[in-house]
């Protein structure tokens, strides 16, 4: 196992994994030190098939402040080819937990700015304190939320994007709750009880259905009807039935009894 410093990845028993910012003296700013900590971590989860989600969650007060300052004068010296390969490595940490091939599901509380919103919107779904403040604070420093534009619009659609990321407004969880950034919101002292209930109903899932539905929706994208995609939406569900979790799934249900996946918790 990778020995982080930016970053924790903690293994659970139950058969997920939590993946914590951990820059708590920092409010968990990313540098490029964590983003590249982030990619290999990412890769680890990708290729651990025991795991059946993830969670993405900041120690400390805040989910992440965004960008680093000191990383932000490093790239302010750099030139344009440097700063597109800096640019690339927070692509390629994006497109990875957008397309990991668990769900993923991020925890936010506090401050969330900046990249910071992009990497909650990467994440397939998350939850959050009704008083976190977030931010697409990049206009105000003369910067674009380039990288990040184009989850932030699949998460909160174009009209919305528009309006936070040309006023770098702040907005709280509730307000992230009802532009469906965020599926649910909690008072802070309440964030661990709902992490739980989550946890809890994600374990009563198939782990293999899981995935292949994730597999499935971002193949089906906006749900545009072709002839190819009806032919391939066929064949996942044929696959799925006849793979062991299927069957098993199916007999337990006809049976009316627990799931082996279930049983394990």
């Amino acid at each position: 196992m990778t020995d982080f410093q930016t970053i924790e990845l903690e293994r659970s028993a139950r058969g997920f994994a939590t993946l914590w910012l951990n820059r708590p003296e920092k409010n968990n700013a990313f540098n490029a030190e964590m983003i590249r900590e982030l990619i290999l971590a990412l890769n680890e989860v990708q290729s651990d098939k025991s795991l059946r989600f993830l969670l993405v969650r900041g120690r400390g007060k805040h989910f992440s402040a965004g960008a680093d300052l000191a990383w932000m004068q490093d790239s302010a010296r750099l030139d344009y080819n440097a700063n597109v390969r800096d640019a690339h490595e927070l692509g390629e940490l994006m497109h990875k937990l957008y397309h990991l091939k668990m769900p993923t599901l991020a925890i936010v509380q506090g401050a969330a700015f900046g990249g910071a919103v992009g990497l909650i919107a990467c994440c397939d779904m998350a939850i959050g304190a009704a008083d976190a403040q977030l931010s697409l604070s990049e206009v105000r420093i003369g910067l674009a939320p380039a990288v990040i534009s184009p989850f932030v619009v699949q998460a909160i659609g174009e009209r919305a994007t528009r309006r936070y990321a040309l006023t770098a407004e702040r907005f709280s969880g509730e307000r992230a709750c009802e532009l469906g950034l965020f599926a649910e919101c909690c008072s802070s002292d309440q964030l661990d009880e709902k992490v739980t209930a989550w946890l809890d109903n994600f374990l009563l899932n198939s782990p293999q259905a899981m995935r292949a539905t994730k597999s499935l929706l971002h193949q089906v994208g906006s749900g545009a009807l072709k002839p190819s995609l009806r032919t391939y939406t066929e064949s996942v569900i044929a696959r799925v039935r006849t793979s062991p979790e299927g069957q098993e799934g199916l007999n337990a249900f006809l049976e009316k009894r627990s799931p082996a996946w279930q049983e394990k918790n």
